[in-house]
Protein backbone atom coordinates (compact mmCIF):
# COMPACT_ATOMS: atom_id res chain seq x y z
CA UNK A 1 0.00 0.00 0.00
CA UNK A 2 1.27 3.32 -0.81
CA UNK A 3 1.09 6.11 1.49
CA UNK A 4 2.22 9.76 2.16
CA UNK A 5 4.89 10.14 4.73
CA UNK A 6 2.89 13.29 5.81
CA UNK A 7 0.00 11.41 7.33
CA UNK A 8 -0.22 10.79 11.11
CA UNK A 9 -2.03 8.39 13.72
CA UNK A 10 -3.13 9.08 16.97
CA UNK A 11 -3.53 5.16 18.69
CA UNK A 12 -5.70 5.00 21.50
CA UNK A 13 -6.44 1.92 23.52
CA UNK A 14 -5.58 0.97 27.13
CA UNK A 15 -4.42 -2.05 26.35
CA UNK A 16 -0.46 -1.93 25.45
CA UNK A 17 0.04 -5.10 23.31
CA UNK A 18 -3.10 -4.11 21.28
CA UNK A 19 -1.57 -0.40 20.92
CA UNK A 20 1.54 -1.87 20.10
CA UNK A 21 0.43 -4.06 17.53
CA UNK A 22 -1.46 -1.18 15.68
CA UNK A 23 1.65 0.94 15.78
CA UNK A 24 4.16 -1.71 13.98
CA UNK A 25 1.58 -2.57 11.72
CA UNK A 26 1.13 1.09 10.65
CA UNK A 27 4.63 2.31 10.94
CA UNK A 28 5.89 -0.42 8.41
CA UNK A 29 3.65 1.25 5.93
CA UNK A 30 5.23 5.08 6.49
CA UNK A 31 2.87 6.34 8.83
CA UNK A 32 3.66 8.58 11.76
CA UNK A 33 2.18 7.07 15.14
CA UNK A 34 1.69 8.28 18.92
CA UNK A 35 0.11 6.17 21.20
CA UNK A 36 -2.17 7.31 24.15
CA UNK A 37 -3.56 4.95 26.74
CA UNK A 38 -6.62 6.68 27.05
CA UNK A 39 -9.21 9.75 26.27
CA UNK A 40 -7.96 12.14 28.38
CA UNK A 41 -4.12 11.91 26.73
CA UNK A 42 -5.47 11.26 23.70
CA UNK A 43 -7.14 15.12 24.19
CA UNK A 44 -4.25 16.32 25.26
CA UNK A 45 -2.22 15.28 22.40
CA UNK A 46 -4.86 16.71 20.39
CA UNK A 47 -4.68 20.19 21.79
CA UNK A 48 -1.08 19.99 20.60
CA UNK A 49 -0.59 17.82 17.49
CA UNK A 50 -3.07 17.27 14.66
CA UNK A 51 -3.24 13.63 12.92
CA UNK A 52 -4.80 12.50 9.39
CA UNK A 53 -6.72 9.17 11.63
CA UNK A 54 -7.51 8.16 15.04
CA UNK A 55 -8.03 5.02 16.06
CA UNK A 56 -9.92 4.39 19.20
CA UNK A 57 -10.89 1.58 21.19
CA UNK A 58 -14.39 1.84 22.25
CA UNK A 59 -14.72 0.04 25.50
CA UNK A 60 -11.90 2.08 28.19
CA UNK A 61 -11.57 2.68 31.68
CA UNK A 62 -13.70 6.02 32.27
CA UNK A 63 -14.12 7.75 29.72
CA UNK A 64 -15.31 5.75 26.14
CA UNK A 65 -14.19 5.73 22.66
CA UNK A 66 -17.22 7.36 22.04
CA UNK A 67 -16.42 10.04 24.06
CA UNK A 68 -13.37 10.75 22.19
CA UNK A 69 -15.56 10.69 19.36
CA UNK A 70 -17.41 12.96 20.07
CA UNK A 71 -14.84 15.42 20.89
CA UNK A 72 -12.01 14.52 18.53
CA UNK A 73 -14.80 15.43 15.81
CA UNK A 74 -14.96 18.79 17.17
CA UNK A 75 -11.64 19.53 17.55
CA UNK A 76 -10.32 18.88 13.88
CA UNK A 77 -13.13 18.48 11.57
CA UNK A 78 -10.24 17.30 8.92
CA UNK A 79 -9.46 14.05 10.60
CA UNK A 80 -10.26 10.71 10.05
CA UNK A 81 -11.78 8.07 12.69
CA UNK A 82 -11.53 4.23 12.91
CA UNK A 83 -13.37 2.84 16.02
CA UNK A 84 -12.24 -0.44 17.48
CA UNK A 85 -13.91 -2.65 19.43
CA UNK A 86 -13.32 -6.82 20.88
CA UNK A 87 -17.47 -6.48 21.16
CA UNK A 88 -19.28 -7.26 17.58
CA UNK A 89 -22.54 -5.26 18.01
CA UNK A 90 -24.51 -3.82 14.86
CA UNK A 91 -26.05 -1.36 17.39
CA UNK A 92 -22.54 0.06 18.18
CA UNK A 93 -21.51 0.24 15.16
CA UNK A 94 -24.16 2.02 13.75
CA UNK A 95 -23.79 4.07 16.34
CA UNK A 96 -20.33 5.04 15.58
CA UNK A 97 -21.15 5.66 12.03
CA UNK A 98 -23.34 8.30 13.01
CA UNK A 99 -21.35 9.89 15.32
CA UNK A 100 -19.06 10.35 12.24
CA UNK A 101 -16.76 7.30 12.40
CA UNK A 102 -15.61 6.23 9.26
CA UNK A 103 -14.39 2.75 9.60
CA UNK A 104 -15.41 0.20 12.50
CA UNK A 105 -13.51 -2.71 12.93
CA UNK A 106 -13.44 -6.27 15.17
CA UNK A 107 -10.52 -7.32 17.49
CA UNK A 108 -8.62 -9.48 16.76
CA UNK A 109 -8.39 -8.16 13.46
CA UNK A 110 -5.52 -9.44 11.09
CA UNK A 111 -2.93 -6.84 9.16
CA UNK A 112 -4.37 -6.74 6.01
CA UNK A 113 -7.89 -5.57 7.35
CA UNK A 114 -6.33 -2.83 9.34
CA UNK A 115 -4.78 -1.23 6.40
CA UNK A 116 -7.50 -1.76 4.11
CA UNK A 117 -9.69 0.29 7.03
CA UNK A 118 -6.56 2.85 6.81
CA UNK A 119 -6.62 3.34 3.32
CA UNK A 120 -10.51 3.56 3.10
CA UNK A 121 -10.53 6.50 5.81
CA UNK A 122 -7.56 7.82 4.62
CA UNK A 123 -9.18 8.31 0.93
CA UNK A 124 -12.38 9.27 2.62
CA UNK A 125 -10.69 12.23 4.70
CA UNK A 126 -9.37 13.29 1.15
CA UNK A 127 -12.35 13.46 -0.71
CA UNK A 128 -14.09 14.99 1.89
CA UNK A 129 -11.75 17.73 2.14
CA UNK A 130 -10.75 18.21 -1.38
CA UNK A 131 -15.08 18.30 -1.68
CA UNK A 132 -14.92 20.75 0.98
CA UNK A 133 -11.94 22.98 -0.54
CA UNK A 134 -14.04 22.75 -3.48
CA UNK A 135 -17.59 24.13 -1.68
CA UNK A 136 -15.58 27.08 -0.06
CA UNK A 137 -14.17 27.70 -3.24
CA UNK A 138 -17.52 27.81 -5.17
CA UNK A 139 -19.01 29.85 -2.34
CA UNK A 140 -16.30 32.42 -2.73
CA UNK A 141 -16.50 32.44 -6.05
CA UNK A 142 -20.37 33.04 -5.84
CA UNK A 143 -19.72 35.72 -3.27
CA UNK A 144 -17.30 37.48 -5.43
CA UNK A 145 -19.23 37.34 -8.65
CA UNK A 146 -22.44 38.07 -6.76
CA UNK A 147 -20.63 41.31 -5.33
CA UNK A 148 -19.63 41.84 -9.00
CA UNK A 149 -23.18 41.89 -10.14
CA UNK A 150 -24.22 43.92 -7.64
CA UNK A 151 -22.06 46.61 -8.32
CA UNK A 152 -22.76 46.39 -11.87
CA UNK A 153 -26.20 46.51 -11.59
CA UNK A 154 -25.87 49.62 -8.97
CA UNK A 155 -23.82 50.95 -11.88
CA UNK A 156 -26.22 50.73 -14.23
CA UNK A 157 -28.77 51.90 -11.77
CA UNK A 158 -27.35 54.82 -10.82
CA UNK A 159 -26.13 55.95 -14.87
CA UNK A 160 -29.63 55.30 -15.69
CA UNK A 161 -30.88 58.03 -13.16
CA UNK A 162 -28.45 60.32 -13.88
CA UNK A 163 -29.52 60.17 -17.52
CA UNK A 164 -32.86 60.49 -16.31
CA UNK A 165 -31.82 63.48 -14.59
CA UNK A 166 -29.94 64.89 -17.03
CA UNK A 167 -32.47 64.69 -19.26
CA UNK A 168 -35.01 66.25 -17.11
CA UNK A 169 -32.75 69.42 -16.40
CA UNK A 170 -32.70 69.89 -20.18
CA UNK A 171 -36.02 70.67 -19.72
CA UNK A 172 -35.81 72.94 -16.86
CA UNK A 173 -33.15 74.79 -18.77
CA UNK A 174 -36.06 75.99 -20.59
CA UNK A 175 -38.25 76.89 -18.10
CA UNK A 176 -37.51 78.52 -14.81
CA UNK A 177 -37.29 75.67 -12.58
CA UNK A 178 -34.66 74.56 -10.27
CA UNK A 179 -32.87 70.85 -10.69
CA UNK A 180 -34.11 71.28 -6.85
CA UNK A 181 -37.65 70.85 -7.98
CA UNK A 182 -36.43 68.07 -9.89
CA UNK A 183 -35.03 65.76 -7.27
CA UNK A 184 -37.83 67.02 -4.46
CA UNK A 185 -40.44 65.91 -6.77
CA UNK A 186 -39.12 62.69 -6.99
CA UNK A 187 -38.11 62.64 -3.39
CA UNK A 188 -42.35 63.57 -2.41
CA UNK A 189 -43.83 61.36 -4.52
CA UNK A 190 -41.80 58.34 -2.92
CA UNK A 191 -42.53 59.34 0.27
CA UNK A 192 -46.11 59.75 -1.23
CA UNK A 193 -46.40 56.01 -2.57
CA UNK A 194 -44.93 54.61 0.46
CA UNK A 195 -47.39 56.13 2.58
CA UNK A 196 -50.13 55.08 0.14
CA UNK A 197 -49.09 51.49 0.39
CA UNK A 198 -47.77 51.07 -2.90
CA UNK A 199 -45.07 48.20 -3.28
CA UNK A 200 -41.22 49.03 -3.06
CA UNK A 201 -40.84 48.32 -6.62
CA UNK A 202 -43.38 50.96 -7.66
CA UNK A 203 -42.03 53.70 -4.93
CA UNK A 204 -38.62 53.44 -6.46
CA UNK A 205 -39.67 53.76 -10.29
CA UNK A 206 -41.57 56.70 -9.36
CA UNK A 207 -38.78 58.18 -7.68
CA UNK A 208 -37.17 58.23 -10.52
CA UNK A 209 -39.23 58.66 -13.28
CA UNK A 210 -41.42 61.19 -11.71
CA UNK A 211 -38.02 63.78 -12.33
CA UNK A 212 -39.46 63.74 -16.21
CA UNK A 213 -43.20 64.65 -16.00
CA UNK A 214 -42.06 68.04 -17.66
CA UNK A 215 -39.54 66.72 -20.27
CA UNK A 216 -42.04 67.91 -22.77
CA UNK A 217 -41.29 71.20 -22.15
CA UNK A 218 -38.13 71.06 -24.53
CA UNK A 219 -40.74 70.69 -27.43
CA UNK A 220 -42.72 74.27 -26.52
CA UNK A 221 -41.31 77.86 -28.40
CA UNK A 222 -39.24 79.67 -26.50
CA UNK A 223 -41.56 82.64 -26.64
CA UNK A 224 -44.35 80.53 -24.60
CA UNK A 225 -42.32 79.05 -22.29
CA UNK A 226 -40.18 81.95 -21.32
CA UNK A 227 -42.92 84.64 -21.66
CA UNK A 228 -42.66 86.80 -18.35
CA UNK A 229 -46.47 87.94 -18.25
CA UNK A 230 -49.95 86.07 -18.40
CA UNK A 231 -50.27 83.53 -21.14
CA UNK A 232 -53.26 83.81 -23.37
CA UNK A 233 -55.73 81.22 -23.96
CA UNK A 234 -54.04 80.15 -27.47
CA UNK A 235 -50.29 80.05 -25.55
CA UNK A 236 -51.34 78.06 -22.77
CA UNK A 237 -53.25 75.56 -24.87
CA UNK A 238 -49.80 75.75 -26.39
CA UNK A 239 -48.11 75.15 -23.39
CA UNK A 240 -50.34 71.86 -22.84
CA UNK A 241 -49.36 70.06 -25.50
CA UNK A 242 -46.21 69.63 -23.23
CA UNK A 243 -47.75 66.53 -21.33
CA UNK A 244 -48.19 64.82 -24.84
CA UNK A 245 -45.08 65.72 -26.40
CA UNK A 246 -43.20 64.39 -22.80
CA UNK A 247 -45.43 61.34 -23.45
CA UNK A 248 -44.16 60.64 -27.26
CA UNK A 249 -40.60 61.32 -26.30
CA UNK A 250 -40.47 58.41 -23.90
CA UNK A 251 -43.25 55.90 -25.33
CA UNK A 252 -40.88 53.76 -27.83
CA UNK A 253 -38.58 53.10 -25.06
CA UNK A 254 -37.36 49.59 -24.39
CA UNK A 255 -37.04 50.98 -20.65
CA UNK A 256 -39.59 50.08 -18.45
CA UNK A 257 -38.62 52.90 -16.19
CA UNK A 258 -39.43 55.40 -19.39
CA UNK A 259 -42.61 53.74 -20.19
CA UNK A 260 -42.88 54.56 -16.40
CA UNK A 261 -42.22 58.32 -16.64
CA UNK A 262 -43.92 58.25 -20.09
CA UNK A 263 -47.19 57.58 -17.98
CA UNK A 264 -46.11 60.50 -15.47
CA UNK A 265 -45.78 62.82 -18.26
CA UNK A 266 -48.83 62.07 -20.23
CA UNK A 267 -51.07 62.14 -17.01
CA UNK A 268 -49.76 64.44 -14.14
CA UNK A 269 -52.05 67.35 -15.28
CA UNK A 270 -55.08 65.28 -15.20
CA UNK A 271 -57.56 66.49 -12.78
CA UNK A 272 -59.67 64.15 -10.38
CA UNK A 273 -63.27 65.62 -11.78
CA UNK A 274 -61.85 65.14 -15.31
CA UNK A 275 -61.13 68.72 -16.25
CA UNK A 276 -57.72 68.23 -16.87
CA UNK A 277 -55.43 67.71 -19.55
CA UNK A 278 -54.62 66.28 -22.53
CA UNK A 279 -57.34 63.60 -22.51
CA UNK A 280 -59.58 64.72 -19.81
CA UNK A 281 -59.44 61.69 -17.73
CA UNK A 282 -61.11 60.94 -14.41
CA UNK A 283 -60.84 59.20 -10.78
CA UNK A 284 -59.53 55.72 -11.17
CA UNK A 285 -58.79 56.17 -15.11
CA UNK A 286 -55.77 57.95 -14.05
CA UNK A 287 -53.08 56.06 -12.87
CA UNK A 288 -51.65 56.01 -9.62
CA UNK A 289 -48.47 57.54 -10.70
CA UNK A 290 -50.21 60.25 -12.41
CA UNK A 291 -52.42 61.58 -9.91
CA UNK A 292 -49.77 60.83 -7.21
CA UNK A 293 -47.41 63.38 -9.27
CA UNK A 294 -50.10 65.88 -9.81
CA UNK A 295 -50.24 66.11 -5.97
CA UNK A 296 -46.50 66.69 -5.46
CA UNK A 297 -45.75 68.79 -8.31
CA UNK A 298 -48.87 71.32 -7.45
CA UNK A 299 -47.23 71.32 -3.94
CA UNK A 300 -43.81 72.22 -5.12
CA UNK A 301 -45.38 74.58 -7.34
CA UNK A 302 -46.93 76.66 -4.92
CA UNK A 303 -44.29 76.81 -1.80
CA UNK A 304 -41.18 77.32 -4.60
CA UNK A 305 -39.79 80.77 -5.26
CA UNK A 306 -39.60 81.35 -8.87
CA UNK A 307 -38.62 84.69 -10.59
CA UNK A 308 -42.12 85.45 -11.69
CA UNK A 309 -43.37 84.66 -8.21
CA UNK A 310 -42.54 84.39 -4.43
CA UNK A 311 -43.12 81.14 -2.88
CA UNK A 312 -46.19 80.77 -0.67
CA UNK A 313 -46.51 79.93 2.89
CA UNK A 314 -46.64 76.08 3.40
CA UNK A 315 -50.46 76.66 5.36
CA UNK A 316 -51.58 78.98 2.41
CA UNK A 317 -50.77 76.43 -0.05
CA UNK A 318 -51.90 73.81 1.59
CA UNK A 319 -55.17 75.37 1.98
CA UNK A 320 -55.65 75.88 -1.95
CA UNK A 321 -54.70 72.25 -2.32
CA UNK A 322 -57.29 71.49 0.02
CA UNK A 323 -60.22 73.18 -1.74
CA UNK A 324 -59.14 70.94 -4.85
CA UNK A 325 -59.46 68.00 -3.39
CA UNK A 326 -61.93 65.53 -5.34
CA UNK A 327 -61.45 67.70 -7.90
CA UNK A 328 -58.39 68.60 -8.96
CA UNK A 329 -56.95 65.75 -6.45
CA UNK A 330 -57.23 62.17 -5.63
CA UNK A 331 -59.08 62.74 -2.26
CA UNK A 332 -57.73 59.74 -0.45
CA UNK A 333 -54.16 60.66 -1.45
CA UNK A 334 -54.46 63.60 -1.05
CA UNK A 335 -55.53 63.44 2.89
CA UNK A 336 -52.23 61.12 3.00
CA UNK A 337 -50.06 63.48 1.62
CA UNK A 338 -51.28 65.70 4.22
CA UNK A 339 -50.80 63.07 6.92
CA UNK A 340 -47.15 62.95 5.67
CA UNK A 341 -46.60 66.30 5.66
CA UNK A 342 -43.72 66.38 8.53
CA UNK A 343 -41.80 63.53 6.28
CA UNK A 344 -42.09 66.23 3.20
CA UNK A 345 -41.05 69.49 4.68
CA UNK A 346 -37.85 67.91 6.18
CA UNK A 347 -37.03 66.58 2.49
CA UNK A 348 -38.23 70.39 1.54
CA UNK A 349 -35.70 71.45 3.75
CA UNK A 350 -32.86 69.08 3.01
CA UNK A 351 -33.50 69.87 -0.98
CA UNK A 352 -34.05 74.01 -0.31
CA UNK A 353 -32.98 75.60 -3.84
CA UNK A 354 -29.92 77.72 -3.58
Amino acid sequence: MTVSKQHKILIVDDEEPIRGLIESIASREGFKCVTASGVDAALSILEKERFSLLISDINMPGKTGLDLLLSASQMDENMAVIMATAVDDRNVAVRTLEMGAYGYIIKPFGRNELLISIANALRRRELEINNRMYSEGLETLVRERTKKLVLAEQEIRDSREETIFRLAKAAEFRDNETAQHTIRMGVFCEILAQQAGCPPEFCEQIRVASLLHDVGKIGIPDAILLKPGALTKEEFDVIKDHAEIGFRILEDSRSEILLFGAQIAYTHHEKFDGSGYPRGLSGADIPMEGRITAICDVFDALTSHRVYKAAMPVDEALAIMKEGRGRHFDPDLLDIFFASMDQILLMKAKFADG
